[in-house]
C-alpha cells in the first residue's frame, strides 16, 4: 500500500487556458468568482501559476457575472506557486461583499457640546 496522495494543486480552466495553482488560491478564486457574480460587479485578480508549458507565470483574471471557471484537483507533486497575499486579498474582498460594514448610531452631542460650537 502506497502513501496517500495529498492534493496541493488544482487545475483552473478559464476560457481555453488551464493553469495550476495551489488549493487555497483555486478555492479562493472560485468562491470570489461566485460572490462577484452574486453581487453583479467585476474585479480582477492576479495569481502566480504554472502555465501549460510548465513555466511559472503571473496571470490576470477578470471576474464578472459571466465568468466561467472550472477547478479540478490534480495529483501533481510540483510545489504550488506563492499566492498568500492574493488569497488574503480575495478573502478580504469576499468578506467586504458578503458582510458589508454597517453604520453604527452615533451617541450624539451633549447639550454642552452643542452650546460650545461656534457658527461662522
Amino acid at each position: 500500500m502506497g502513501l496517500p496522495i495529498v492534493l496541493v494543486m488544482k487545475h483552473v480552466t478559464f476560457g481555453e487556458k488551464a493553469i495550476l495553482v495551489g488549493d487555497d488560491a483555486a478555492d479562493a478564486l472560485l468562491e470570489y468568482a461566485r460572490v462577484i457574480g452574486d453581487a453583479g460587479t467585476a474585479d480582477t485578480v492576479t495569481l502566480n501559476a504554472i502555465g501549460p508549458d510548465g513555466n511559472t507565470v503571473e496571470v490576470g483574471i477578470l471576474l464578472n457575472s459571466s465568468t466561467s471557471l472550472i477547478v479540478e484537483g490534480t495529483n501533481s507533486d510540483v510545489r504550488a506557486p506563492e499566492n498568500d497575499e492574493a488569497v488574503a486579498e480575495m478573502r478580504e474582498r469576499i468578506e467586504a461583499l458578503t458582510r458589508p460594514l454597517t453604520a453604527q448610531p452615533d451617541e450624539g452631542w451633549t447639550h454642552d457640546e452643542y452650546e460650545s460650537t461656534e457658527i461662522f
